[in-house]
């Protein structure tokens, strides 16, 4: 990416995402799907990498989600510090909980990568990371969507 796409993405992520723990969370997830995709670019081909390849495809699906969920919750309340935003039931607390455990989940399952790679790790560990890391962003979705949902409901 050149200097210039990188500044308009840059825009397009304050405006969506905004600057505070919203756009945080996403951009924990992207470096650890980032450090994912470096510790699998280490491992030669074969058994182990031919198992890796399809958990980091859909690791790098759930990216799309992992935004969603993030700038709908920049939307419903915006963050640009520190502090989750307060919400009527609290609910924005836990969906800041779950992005956050979803990027440390991931940032583990990198770990697990890197222990495949040094011969000392094996591939189950990095599926079982790899799921609890879908399982976050899920839950997350799921309690987002139900925030948005009670918040018509109270309209």
């Amino acid at each position: 990416m050149g200097f210039f796409s990188s500044v308009r993405q840059g825009r397009k992520d304050d405006a969506e995402l905004g600057t505070g723990v919203w756009r945080r969370a996403h951009d924990r997830f992207q470096r650890g799907l980032d450090r994912f995709h470096q510790m699998l670019e280490g491992i030669d081909e074969g058994p182990s990498y031919d198992a890796l390849v399809p958990l980091a495809n859909e690791l790098s699906d759930l990216l799309p989600r992992v935004r969603a969920v993030a700038a709908a919750a920049q939307s419903a309340a915006p963050s640009t510090g520190n502090d989750i935003p307060a919400s009527e039931g609290g609910e924005l607390n836990e969906v800041h909980r779950e992005l956050s455990r979803s990027g440390n989940a991931l940032a583990t399952a990198a770990e697990a990568v890197a222990m495949v790679r040094l011969g000392v790790g094996d591939v189950a560990a990095v599926e079982r990371r790899a799921h609890a890391v879908a399982g976050h962003v899920e839950r997350a979705a799921e309690l987002m969507d139900a925030a948005g949902q009670g918040k018509a409901s109270h309209s």
